[in-house]
C-alpha cells in the first residue's frame, strides 16, 4: 500500500483536495449515491463510516403540508362570531308532536304557554296566559257522586250506628286521598295512610266514648303530634318537610273532622246529607256563579226543610240544610282552586264538600234538635 500526502487525505470521505474530479458535460457535478464518497475517498481505510454521509444525500421535502381531516374553512367574521358561544351538546331529536311555538325565557323565570305544556309553566299560570280562569269547578259527574254519596249518609244514619260506618269510612278514604292530590303531592302514599289511620282511630275513638266530640278533638292532637314527629325524621329539604307536614296534618284533621257524622243525632246527619246532595248538584248547572250559589243554597234549604219534615226537626231543618249548604260549597270551591286534574274533581270534588259540611251538621244539629 502506497503512502499519499497527508494533504490528499479528507476525513469526511471526500476526493482530495487536488484531486481533479471528472465535468459533467453541463458544467455540473454528477449525483453521488450514498457510500460512493466511501468507494472514492475511503479506500484503504475499512470499517470507517461517515456519521453525516446519509445525512448528506438524504432527501428532505419544503414545502406545504396537509392534514389527514378535512376541515371546513371558517371566515373570520364567521369565527369571530361563533368564538365566545357555550359548548355544544348533543340534542335529541324533537319529538313529532311538537309544540308550535318554543317559550322564552319572561321576567318572572316562566315562559308562555304552548299547546304541547311547558315544564316551567303550571297549570294555572297556563290558563291564565291564554285568558282562562284557573279555577275549575267539579262537574256534573262528581256532584252526582257526592249527592249520591250524601244520600247513603243519609240512610245510613236512619238505619243505626254502625251501618253510618260504612259510608263515613269510604267518604273519609277519599277525603283524605282527595287533599293529597290536590296540593301536587301524589304519590304521598304515607301521608294518605296516615290520615285514615287517623280518621280510623277517631271512628273507634268515638264508639268507645258513646259517640263524645272530645274523642275527635283528642285524636286529632295526637295525629298532629304524630305527624310533626315523622316530618322531623325525614331527611328532606327543609322546605318539602314543611310543606309534606302541612298536607298531612291538613288531610288528617278533614278525614278525622268528618267523623263528626257519627258524633251528630241521626236526624241531624239525615237533613244535613240531603241538603248537601241538592246544593251540589244545583251548584253543578250551567248558571253564572253568583246565581249558582243563590240557587244552591235556596235548593238545600228546601231539601232540608223536606227532609227536617219526615224527621223530628220539621221547619228547623231548613235552617241546618241552609248552614250544612254554606260549608259544603266552600269545601266545592276549594276543590276547584288551582286548575285542578279530572283526578282531583273525582277524589276531592266529591269528597270536600261532604267533609266539610260534618262541623255544621254537629253543631247545628246540637243547637235545633
Amino acid at each position: 500500500m502506497t503512502n499519499q500526502p497527508y494533504d490528499s487525505y479528507d476525513p469526511y470521505g471526500q476526493q482530495p483536495q487536488h484531486a481533479q474530479q471528472p465535468q459533467h458535460p453541463q458544467g455540473q457535478a454528477p449525483q453521488a449515491w450514498p457510500g460512493q464518497g466511501y468507494q472514492q475517498g475511503h479506500q484503504g481505510y475499512p470499517g470507517y463510516e461517515d456519521p453525516h454521509a446519509a445525512q448528506q444525500y438524504t432527501q428532505q421535502w419544503q414545502g406545504q403540508t396537509w392534514e389527514t381531516q378535512t376541515h371546513q374553512q371558517v371566515s373570520a367574521p364567521a369565527a369571530a362570531d361563533t368564538a365566545y358561544l357555550p359548548p355544544q351538546g348533543y340534542a335529541a331529536p324533537a319529538p313529532a308532536p311538537a309544540p308550535a311555538e318554543v317559550a322564552d325565557a319572561s321576567g318572572d323565570g316562566y315562559g308562555p304557554a304552548t299547546l304541547g305544556g311547558n315544564t316551567r309553566v303550571t297549570d294555572a299560570q297556563r290558563a291564565r296566559a291564554e285568558g282562562r280562569s284557573p279555577i275549575i269547578e267539579p262537574g256534573m259527574q262528581p256532584a252526582a257522586l257526592t249527592a249520591l254519596l250524601g244520600l247513603l249518609l243519609a240512610g245510613a244514619a236512619a238505619v243505626g250506628t254502625y251501618a253510618l260506618l260504612v259510608p263515613l269510612v269510604v267518604l273519609q278514604a277519599v277525603t283524605a286521598a282527595g287533599w293529597f292530590r290536590l296540593n301536587g303531592m301524589w304519590p304521598a302514599r304515607q301521608g294518605i295512610a296516615l290520615g285514615f289511620a287517623g280518621a280510623l282511630a277517631a271512628d273507634a275513638a268515638l264508639l268507645a266514648s258513646g259517640r263524645s266530640p272530645a274523642a275527635i278533638l283528642g285524636t286529632l292532637g295526637v295525629w298532629v303530634l304524630l305527624a310533626l314527629v315523622l316530618q322531623l325524621r325525614s331527611h328532606a329539604d327543609p322546605d318539602e318537610r314543611m310543606y309534606g307536614l302541612m298536607a298531612t296534618v291538613a288531610a288528617a284533621a278533614l278525614a278525622i273532622v268528618a267523623g263528626g257524622y257519627l258524633a251528630a243525632d241521626a236526624d241531624a246527619v239525615t237533613v244535613g246529607a240531603v241538603a248537601v246532595a241538592v246544593a251540589v248538584l244545583a251548584r253543578a248547572l250551567p248558571l253564572p256563579t253568583a246565581a249558582s250559589v243563590v240557587v244552591a243554597l235556596l235548593a238545600a234549604a228546601g231539601g232540608g226543610g223536606v227532609a227536617g219534615a219526615m224527621t223530628g226537626l220539621g221547619t228547623s231543618g231548613a235552617l241546618l240544610g241552609a248552614g250544612a249548604a254554606a260549608c259544603a260549597l266552600i269545601g266545592h270551591r276549594v276543590a276547584s282552586y288551582d286548575y285542578p286534574s279530572r283526578f282531583v274533581h273525582f277524589t276531592a270534588g266529591v269528597a270536600l264538600p261532604l267533609s266539610a259540611a260534618a262541623p255544621a251538621v254537629y253543631v247545628l244539629g246540637r243547637a235545633l234538635v
